[in-house]
């Protein structure tokens, strides 16, 4: 085999300078573009602008800042300080910016709602005030009404019984649904759209201004949204009715300019762990046609360019591809301009300019602009300027063949001051899911700090095992019925590559990973001990049978990834927990969980804590309150990357250079 550095010489490294690599504090304090908003003239642009806290705030996630850039190119704050903005939207008329705010209400209560700000600047006010939280809002074409989406709110014989201690929860009972609703701003009275209990997410006007189309489920539960929402169509007085029967997942959608044709992402079948496919149907009803059927990638995003035109944004391996494709045919196009990865994309109707947020190996997501067919697209923000003086540590895609001959790809990072030769310590950063993918863009994150590893002399590993997105439907589902099989020999395989490419020391090889990412290094530090020196198990399964009676999604993960129901198959459910191998475990393991999480309840972690003191294995164990499945407060952030840093450098200690003497590479 090749050595690795002669199959991946063609490297990206991005305009960096300086030594010094990234260090856990300018890491989490990096600012990243989220949501993009382009006016109806096409040519200013809102977006939000993601802020980490600092720490004379209170504990809390990340705020959200407005910023608008003008026909002149340059980009303003507009609004937000110290709280939380999103679902930004330009009025029909483009004379004012909505978005979401949870600034505290006229009674003080915090909650979310809708907030207008002229689109030249000024001072944000509240539109209305709702009695719940609002959710997702939209402007009708005409800008005389909003629809927006919110949450059941408290009666007061509740409040009275929370107050008074009787606030106990029955499960499935009175539970609160997220309606629709419609605010007309002329009268000021807001009314609920239906009467039916849909629990509503996605809303879009029809061009017409006289239906709306949403995704709904038939109660708030997380499964069923996950697994079992539908795509309905109302028009302003009368019953909601099913647009188009659909099954498995849903994703974005869009209406066409003439309002002929709804776009969707979703499933082929309710195993389909992605909502990965292009969709198009008649608004007036009908048979959907899948427009990428057969396509061997994973569809993220879409937007209508024209009338008979789409543009779709897809992830191929471990890359994004942008492409054009024709509502008649499905003829994809490959748009002239890539290397990016696109986190979010816009365009008016009727205007060629498209505006949309992306990241790359160089920086975390900031602000494009591009038009279709041109050969660039052009950065406009720089909320980072001072990563332009740290050092970097290359990355880029590797690609390798599984056991069964199925071409797996991954990102690689090498160490900060990498000598070609000289072989080091590797750390996995194994993505959940399974069906999340790693790409090769900015990759570094408080729950995946791969630039600091890099900076303490790690080489790392990002693999997109079967399962993955970036395959296309086939590859999503070839881990059925065998988490922790196949899908870890992926790993091994692509830890092999590297051993036997001259970079990686065997000796020294660690693990880690959030969710599905962190069974897999639970798996590793079990099932498969003798190849791991290291492991870190964050949010992690850990007992398969556990989990499935814990979680808040049992339908998801049998359906879609296990494809089977634990007691229909409960020895080998069992067989591939962590814990039924504990007579193989010598792995040293730091454990990490947070004590609000719904989806892997904190037990999984505590069961294999308690397993792996009893056996006297090295471990720990950190909860963190407040935190659900991941971690929101800076401060426990960037404990956790600190203490993740430290638990490798004590079990896999990266040599010195003038300790490691070089070797041929082969």
């Amino acid at each position: 085999m090749r050595p690795v550095h002669v199959a991946i010489a063609m490297l990206a490294l991005g305009s960096l300078a300086l030594a010094g690599g990234l260090t856990p504090e300018s890491m989490l304090d990096l600012k990243q573009v989220r949501q993009v908003a382009v006016a109806p003239d096409g040519e200013r642009v809102a977006y939000t602008l993601r802020v980490q806290r600092d720490e004379t705030d209170d504990p809390g996630g990340p705020y959200s800042e407005l910023w608008v850039v003008g026909e002149d190119g340059e980009a303003r704050h507009f609004a937000g300080h110290h709280e939380s903005i999103s679902n930004v939207v330009w009025s029909p008329d483009g004379g004012r910016i909505s978005f979401l705010s949870d600034r505290s209400g006229q009674d003080d209560e915090k909650r979310t709602g809708i907030f207008v700000i002229n689109s030249r600047g000024g001072e944000a006010a509240r539109l209305f005030d709702q009695a719940a939280s609002i959710q997702r809002h939209a402007w009708a074409p005409d800008g005389k009404s909003i629809a927006f989406v919110s949450r059941d709110a408290k009666t007061d014989e509740e409040r009275d019984a929370k107050k008074a201690g009787r606030d106990w929860k029955v499960f499935d009972f009175e539970e609160k649904y997220s309606r629709l609703w419609i605010r007309d701003l002329d009268s000021g009275e807001s009314r609920t759209w239906f009467d039916e209990n849909l629990d509503v997410s996605t809303v879009v006007w029809s061009p017409d201004g006289k239906s709306v189309i949403f995704q709904a489920a038939d109660s708030p539960r997380a499964d069923d949204h996950y697994m079992f929402s539908r795509i309905y169509r109302v028009g302003l007085d009368g019953a909601p009715r099913v647009l188009v029967e659909t099954t498995g997942k849903l994703g974005t959608m869009a209406v066409s300019p003439d309002g002929k044709w709804l776009a969707w992402l979703g499933a082929v079948s309710l195993n389909d762990p992605l909502a990965q496919s292009l969709f198009v149907v008649s608004l007036e009803g009908g048979e959907a046609r899948n427009l990428t059927d057969g396509f061997e990638g994973s569809a993220t995003d879409l937007l209508w360019l024209d009338n008979g035109e789409l543009l779709l944004v897809a992830a191929e391996k471990a890359q994004h591809v942008l492409y054009r494709v024709e509502v008649s045919g499905g003829i994809r196009r490959p748009v002239g301009w890539s290397g990016l990865i696109v986190a979010d994309v816009d365009k008016a109707p009727g205007q060629p300019r498209l505006a949309f947020a992306a990241h790359s190996p160089s920086h975390p997501a900031e602000l494009f602009v591009a038009e279709p067919g041109t050969r660039g697209a052009r950065k406009i923000s720089d909320h980072n300027p001072r990563l332009g003086q740290v050092k970097l540590a290359k990355q880029g895609v590797v690609t390798w063949k599984a056991a069964d001959g199925l071409e797996i790809s991954g990102v690689l990072t090498y160490p900060l001051d990498y000598v070609r030769g000289r072989r080091y310590p590797l750390v996995l950063q194994v993505h959940g899911g399974p069906e999340g993918v790693s790409l090769n863009g900015w990759t570094s994150s408080a729950l995946y700090p791969v630039q600091p590893l890099a900076a303490r002399g790690y080489a790392v590993l990002q693999p997109n095992y079967r399962g993955s997105q970036g395959g296309g439907v086939a590859f999503s589902k070839a881990d059925h019925d065998d988490l922790g099989g196949k899908d870890f020999d992926d790993i091994l395989a692509g830890i092999d590559l590297l051993i036997e490419g001259g970079v990686v020391d065997p000796q020294r090889v660690g693990t880690g990973g959030w969710s599905y990412g962190g069974y897999m290094s639970a798996w590793a530090a079990t099932r498969h001990s003798e190849r791991f020196a290291a492991s870190v198990v964050a949010a992690g399964l850990t007992n398969w049978i556990a989990f499935a009676g814990t979680t808040d999604i049992p339908f998801e993960m049998a359906l879609v990834h296990w494809d089977s129901w634990w007691f229909d198959e409960a020895e080998l459910h069992w067989q591939r927990s962590p814990l039924a191998h504990l007579d193989q475990a010598r792995t040293p393991t730091l454990i990490v969980h947070g004590s609000a999480d719904d989806r892997v309840h904190p037990e999984q972690s505590l069961e294999l804590y308690t397993a792996l003191r009893i056996k006297e294995v090295p471990t720990q164990l950190v909860y963190y309150p407040r935190e659900p499945h991941g971690l929101n407060e800076r401060a426990h952030q960037l404990d956790f990357v600190t203490r993740v840093l430290d638990w490798f450098d004590r079990h896999l200690a990266p040599p010195k250079p003038e300790e490691d003497s070089p070797n041929d590479g082969s």
